[in-house]
């Protein structure tokens, strides 16, 4: 399996397409103005000590001060000291006692500035890591609860060895273990180790040269991610459209990922980047709900806020040479498919998928093990069952981020994401309902409907003697008005 990778950057986002063999399977789109603080690492300074709250503002340079809670004040237990724990279960002391105005304190973010709210810190630095998060105040080895029990012992007896191996001292810092750590080999849990050590070693040196409110430590940012997270041992190349940040790119590289940086590529190509293998195509047709099979079949995918649904379709496939084998080669296309669309949709949660219907028991199986060897491609967790008594297929994925079109779309301002708006019909008799009522509870002299041009024309035309009828009904005139910014379904009733 070959895997070239794709960066088109410009000031406001940076967009990232994973292609394997000529095909995009993994889309990545980050936002300037979208990229929280969360995970940035400050060196803070006290503005103001709140005891009755147990807290204080600290200024690290945002437009509003930001808030530390005494709960999240990390420190090392004093010799004899019987004091309740706070959240990180270390013994706490009144927050007057521990800070004070002017003090320079390294802070980090756990909580974004929210409307008139400044962030949240704390003084307990975690940097992530792919598969660990560095504690580097701390010294004991954790795992994530996802990780099954029986895994968790062996994965922390691993951490500890490595962390260890040539650290003289044995101060080796605290690690957890993330879940998609539960299948790492020794090499990248070292690597992942060595790089989150280094960036520890890079903000103590900062917090000693750079005045207060300076940034010690940001969380990595797309460009950046793919080094870590997205490069393979398959990985053939990856190209970038910016000279700027194809040099930032190679030093940050060259210093933390050595290996993933010798792929790098400044792309000088006349075409954009993403035409080389219709990335954007690829992206329009990943938003909407049909996906069409090189067989004739096709996929219908909607997502909902409980789970997506995958329906798969023969459509007008008529290859085979009786409909059991029709059926099977659909839905063995399909198997390649939804592998393919949950990462390039980035699906997650709970997703059914409801293949055609297939007779013959060996067919299910070969189905089931086409797409269990294609989502072990993937690079996102999933669990998947057999079929069920109706002939579903019930799997999850896990969620990493948002899904491609919830990062892209928003609702429809007119269906409010239902997808259906009401007929124009549907709407002129709830008008004719709405006046009726309305000159049962009034008496202007006459009553005028401003409504979409699409219900006008109606009422104009076939439902032209149901309004003259009510008109006449009520004794009153009714006059009509077109207004192009009302949506389908939206009107109003004035009472001239």
């Amino acid at each position: 399996m070959q895997q070239d990778i794709l960066i088109n950057w410009s000031p406001q986002e940076t967009r990232v397409a994973v292609v394997e063999h000529g095909a995009v399977q993994e889309v990545h789109v980050e936002r300037t103005l979208e990229r929280g603080l969360v995970g940035n690492v400050y060196l803070g300074k006290v503005a103001r000590v709140l005891p009755g709250m147990q807290s204080a503002f600290i200024d690290i340079g945002l437009e509003r001060a930001a808030f530390l809670h005494v709960a999240d004040l990390w420190q090392r237990p004093l010799e004899g000291e019987s004091l309740p724990a706070n959240r990180h279960g270390t013994p706490t002391r009144p927050i007057e006692k521990q800070v004070f105005e002017g003090q320079t304190l390294m802070v980090q973010v756990i909580k974004d500035p929210i409307g008139s709210k400044g962030a949240r810190l704390s003084t307990q630095i975690s940097i992530a890591g792919r598969m660990l998060v560095f504690l580097p105040q701390d010294d004991h080895i954790g795992v994530s609860q996802k990780i099954p029990a029986e895994q968790r012992e062996v994965l922390r007896q691993r951490v500890q060895q490595l962390a260890s191996a040539g650290v003289p001292d044995g101060k080796t810092g605290g690690f957890i273990l993330r879940t998609n750590a539960e299948d790492a080999t020794d090499a990248e849990l070292t690597e992942d180790i060595a790089y989150l050590r280094k960036a520890w070693s890079r903000i103590r040196e900062a917090s000693v040269r750079q005045p207060p409110t300076s940034v010690l430590h940001q969380d990595l940012n797309l460009l950046q991610r793919v080094l870590r997270d997205l490069t393979a041992e398959h990985t053939q190349s990856i190209r970038i459209d910016s000279s700027e940040q194809f040099h930032a790119l190679m030093a940050f590289g060259r210093e933390f990922m050595p290996a993933a940086a010798a792929h790098l590529q400044h792309y000088r190509g006349e075409r954009p980047i993403f035409d080389l293998y219709s990335v954007d195509e690829e992206i329009g047709k990943a938003l909407g709900r049909r996906v069409d099979l090189k067989s004739g079949g096709y996929l219908v995918i909607d997502q909902t806020e409980a789970l997506t649904t995958i329906d798969v379709n023969t459509g007008g496939f008529v290859g085979a040479r009786n409909f059991d084998d029709t059926v099977f080669k659909t839905n063995l296309e399909a198997a390649q498919a939804i592998a393919r669309q949950l990462r390039l949709r980035n699906l997650g949660g709970i997703v059914i998928l409801d293949f055609i219907d297939m007779t013959q028991p060996e067919h299910q199986q070969a189905v089931l093990a086409e797409l269990r060897k294609q989502l072990a491609r993937d690079r996102v967790k999933t669990q998947i069952g057999g079929f069920s008594a109706l002939g579903l297929v019930e799997m999850t994925r896990k969620r990493t981020r948002e899904s491609l079109a919830q990062l892209l779309c928003e609702p429809c301002e007119q269906c409010q994401g239902a997808g259906r708006v009401r007929t124009a019909r549907t709407v002129a008799y709830d008008v004719l309902r709405e006046i009726l009522r309305e000159a049962r509870q009034f008496d202007p002299k006459e009553f005028r409907i401003v409504a979409s041009p699409a219900v006008i024309e109606m009422l104009l035309d076939e439902e032209s003697q149901h309004l003259a009828g009510l008109s006449d009904f009520i004794g009153k005139p009714i006059s009509l008005q077109a207004e192009d910014a009302l949506g389908p379904d939206q009107y109003d009733i004035v009472l001239l």
